[in-house]
């Protein structure tokens, strides 16, 4: 249960949306049969990605610029080495943009709306407006598959009590949770994008469920996706907690995997971002946190390798920036990108100062998917 956009609008902190579910005519037919070309693609993974996240950010320093986005799209295929982004986040603008500069560079695309906190039928609509652009896009020639949201039990009012993603979250906690009517609503929401998703988009469809709590009808689409936040001591461990998805004979997606940079980060699973007291003015990292990049490089690398053993149709890293937690070397209490789950580290020219300019360099994260992707490229290359 990483923590994401709906986290970060409601708590304050920068990232995509937090944590770790045939009627219509034509999704049986078409959502019961997995594309073969996507099915079976040989050894190592079909798409190696990393989430980008578009958003209004917290101040207009942070928030998404199409002159930063342009040069975060090059640098993720240039210097990431990965093949595939996944777009997300809210406001199809945003979206639809970063989406189709992407498309542009050659990348092949993910296009995921997790538009959260709004009313179901705005959520609909947004994602609909998406879904359109997506098929274009395909019908262009365009490299595309388009996940119809992220953890809905979460981020879509009227599943759990609560009107915000925090007093949902609170709920859960307090363990008042009715979950046989929540199931319920889960899964009828769930059935309700299916059917919009596919009235709107042509090519694959999928959903990004939380690998704990959704259990969607996975019928109703054709790629399964997982946001994937386990902590094992053993590879063989994963593999184990991973093959029960592939029970449906469809492609799995790892649609987030990753941890935050300090030590013990792993042993959190999804909830290594609940680190910073946003109480304080500034925040600032609660205890005595160790950082250590080498902790999430080592993490991050060595589910890529498990993710690559299992020939996984994809793996998309969380997350390519956190422009709302910068790192301060200077002043580790206030290191925010101690908790965030980024591949770069956000650097201020004036640290301290919220109107400060600011640029990302590559974490030591960064460097373990580059090797990774880069020769995985390679290998692809060479047997074509």
């Amino acid at each position: 249960m990483a923590e994401t956009k709906g986290t970060r609008q409601a708590k304050g902190i920068s990232r995509a949306q937090f944590l770790a579910g045939a009627a219509a005519v034509g999704i049986a037919g078409v959502a019961g049969r997995a594309r073969a070309a996507d099915a079976s693609h040989g050894p190592g993974l079909r798409r190696r990605g990393v989430v980008y996240t578009v958003g209004a950010g917290e101040t207009p320093g942070t928030a998404w610029s199409a002159r930063r986005m342009r040069h975060d799209i090059r640098a993720i295929r240039d210097e990431l080495r990965a093949d595939t982004v996944d777009v997300t986040g809210d406001g199809v603008e945003r979206l639809t943009t970063t989406a189709a500069e992407a498309a542009a560079r050659g990348l092949h695309v993910w296009l995921q709306p997790t538009l959260g906190d709004a009313p179901q039928r705005d959520i609909l609509d947004h994602m609909a407006e998406t879904g359109r652009f997506a098929e274009r896009l395909r019908r262009q020639g365009a490299s595309v598959d388009f996940s119809v949201g992220c953890e809905f039990w979460l981020f879509v009012p009227g599943i759990l009590p609560g009107a915000t993603a925090l007093e949902r979250i609170e709920h859960l906690q307090s363990g008042t949770v009715d979950w046989p009517r929540t199931l319920r609503r889960l899964a009828e929401f769930t059935a309700k994008a299916a059917r919009t998703g596919r009235s709107v988009f042509k090519g694959n469809l999928s959903y990004a469920a939380a690998q704990s709590i959704d259990d969607p009808d996975w019928n109703l689409f054709d790629i399964v996706g997982i946001d994937y936040y386990a902590h094992f001591a053993r590879r063989s461990d994963h593999v184990r907690e991973l093959k029960r998805y592939l029970k449906w004979g469809k492609p799995l997606a790892i649609t987030e995997f990753g941890t935050c940079a300090y030590v013990g980060a792993p042993e959190t699973g999804g909830m290594g971002w609940d680190v910073v007291d946003h109480d304080k003015d500034p925040a600032e990292i609660k205890g005595d946190l160790i950082r250590s990049e080498r902790v999430q490089a080592d993490y991050v690398g060595g589910l890529l390798d498990v993710f690559a053993s299992m020939s996984l149709y994809g793996a998309m890293a969380f997350e390519f920036i956190s422009a709302d937690a910068p790192h301060r070397p200077d002043a580790p209490r206030h290191d925010l990108d101690m908790a965030s789950y980024a591949l770069t580290k956000v650097i201020k020219d004036r640290p301290g100062d919220p109107a400060s300019g600011w640029h990302w360099e590559p974490k030591e994260a960064f460097h373990a998917v580059a090797r990774r992707y880069g020769a995985a490229g390679q290998r692809t290359a060479q047997s074509q």
